[in-house]
């Protein structure tokens, strides 16, 4: 019963909270140990409230998921999990959630409630009504990612460039377009609609609007590297040198996703595809070394 809540929750899925602490890598404060704890609390926060909504979520796509290879194994479309139980879960996670935010002073708290309670009732719309409508489903999806960075923002006090937010915003989109694909991929080779707009989507379609995406990512990450307000913030005029490993990266999920059909779980392609890891631990660290030294 307890692996099949913690199956529920999908704490896989939280290593997408880790866009939180994006202020603070772009800021230079890494070495700041009260923005890091200031992040770190935000960061169990998201994952309380995402939590919750992956119970409603499964609770919402329970019939759905009871068709798809993979998704019938979870708990509620399994039966290993009540709906009762599953709401009961969602309540818990939303108010410990809540909970944590009283350790911030009283502004912190209430910009960062309003932050979260976008993301939650933004999820609920998601849930029960947005999923349903094509390319709003993978905007919305795509907004969650900018409320987390903003989030990291608004606790830790610290500015975040334009250029971030919209980086943010598409390299998520790029991802949700590569799911979409997949769910695609089982629609054509199986009759069954994953998803209920998953028509409105085909191949051709999500072939030319993850390149397309794909393409404005990289441009628009060359664009923040060689901005003048970035330059001066950062001191050095040599961030541009880390594309390759961002267009690396880029062109090798684009491989996994056209070549190898395996786009259904960014979180596992992030876990456990060495290249992706060879792009992100060199980005990071070249990245690092140009801003801390």
């Amino acid at each position: 019963m307890v692996k099949d809540i913690i199956s529920l929750v999908r704490p896989q899925q939280w290593l997408k909270n880790v866009f939180i602490f994006l202020p603070i890598f772009f800021s230079r404060k890494l070495g700041d140990g009260a923005c890091l704890s200031s992040a770190l609390i935000a960061f169990v926060i998201y994952c309380l409230v995402a939590g919750s909504i992956y119970c409603l979520n499964d609770i919402c796509d329970r019939e759905s998921d009871r068709l798809h290879p993979t998704k019938c194994r979870r708990p509620i479309a399994s039966g290993a999990v009540s709906m009762g139980a599953g709401y009961g879960i969602m309540a818990l996670l939303l108010v410990l959630a809540i909970a944590l935010t009283f350790i911030y002073d009283s502004t912190v708290r209430h910009v960062l409630l309003i932050n979260v309670g976008i993301y939650f009732i933004l999820n609920i719309a998601y849930c029960f009504w947005l999923k349903h409508i094509a390319l709003v489903d993978v905007f919305v999806i795509s907004i969650g990612f900018v409320l987390r960075v903003l989030a990291g923002g608004v606790v830790t006090g610290i500015w975040i460039s334009p250029w971030i937010i919209l980086m943010t915003f598409l390299l998520a989109l790029f991802l949700s377009f590569a799911k979409r694909r997949d769910d695609v991929l089982i629609y054509e080779r199986t009759g069954d609609k994953m998803r209920l707009n998953i028509a409105c989507y085909n191949l051709e379609f999500i072939n030319m609007a993850i390149t397309l995406v794909g393409v404005i990512v990289v441009v628009c990450y060359i664009m923040y590297t060689v901005s003048p307000e970035v330059i001066e913030r950062m001191g050095t005029s040599n961030l541009y040198l880390t594309t390759i490993w961002v267009l690396a990266g880029i062109l090798r999920y684009l491989q996994l996703t056209v070549v190898d059909k395996n786009s259904g779980s960014p979180t596992k392609i992030l876990i456990h595809d060495r290249f992706i890891h060879v792009c992100i631990v060199g980005w990071v660290l070249s990245f690092g070394v140009l801003i801390y030294f």
